[in-house]
C-alpha cells in the first residue's frame, strides 16, 4: 500500500515552496492568471446575452396587462382582451429591435402609467411598497412585546373588602369546616 501512494505522490513532491516561488516569478503564471479573469468576466457578461424569445418572456412577466384583469401581461387569458394581444405585440417589436429591458420598461410606463409594471421600482415613494411591510411586521411585535410586558407587570387584583387571599393549608382548612357545617 505504501508503493501505492508513494507512486501517486511522487509528482507533487516537487512542490515545495521554492517551486511555487520561482512559478509565481514566471511570466507564464501572471498570463493565466489574466487569461481566466478574462475568461470568467466574459463568461459573466454573456450570461444575461439570449435570445429574443427568452427577453420577451422575461420582460413580459414583469408587466401587467391594463384591461383590469389585473394578470401578468403574458398570463392574460381572458377572451377578447382589448389590451393584451396590441401591448404584446408592442413588447415584441421592442425585443426585435434590440432595445433594452429599461427602455422598454419606461416606454411602457410612459405609454401606459406606473401600473403597468408588476412590482414597483425602488426609486422615490415606492420604495415604500418595500418597506412598509417591514416596518409593519416590527412594529407589530414591539406591539406584542409591551402588552405581553403589560401582564406581566400588572398588580394582583384588589379584594373588596380588603382581605388578603387565602390559599394553601388555610384554604384547606376552610374547605373541610364548610363541608362539615353543610353536612345534615
Amino acid at each position: 500500500m505504501s508503493k501505492f501512494l508513494h507512486r501517486i505522490a511522487g509528482p507533487f513532491k516537487k512542490m515545495d515552496a521554492s517551486f511555487l516561488a520561482s512559478f509565481a516569478r514566471n511570466g507564464e503564471f501572471r498570463r493565466k492568471a489574466v487569461q481566466t479573469i478574462l475568461l470568467a468576466t466574459a463568461i459573466f457578461a454573456l450570461l444575461g446575452a439570449g435570445d429574443p424569445a427568452t427577453r420577451f418572456q422575461q420582460i413580459g412577466h414583469q408587466m401587467m396587462c391594463i384591461c383590469g384583469c389585473n394578470q401578468i401581461l403574458l398570463e392574460c387569458n381572458h377572451v377578447g382582451c382589448p389590451a393584451s394581444d396590441g401591448m404584446r405585440n408592442e413588447l415584441m417589436a421592442a425585443v426585435d429591435r434590440g432595445d433594452s429591458d429599461s427602455l422598454v420598461e419606461q416606454s411602457f410606463v410612459q405609454k401606459y402609467g406606473p401600473t403597468v409594471l408588476a412590482a414597483p421600482t425602488t426609486k422615490g415613494f415606492d420604495r415604500a411598497a418595500y418597506i412598509m411591510p417591514f416596518a409593519a411586521l416590527f412594529l407589530g411585535f414591539g406591539l406584542i412585546g409591551l402588552v405581553i410586558r403589560s401582564w406581566r407587570n400588572r398588580p394582583a387584583p384588589a379584594i373588596a373588602d380588603g382581605l388578603p387571599p387565602v390559599s394553601g393549608a388555610s384554604l384547606e382548612q376552610f374547605r373541610e369546616q364548610a363541608r362539615k357545617e353543610t353536612d345534615l
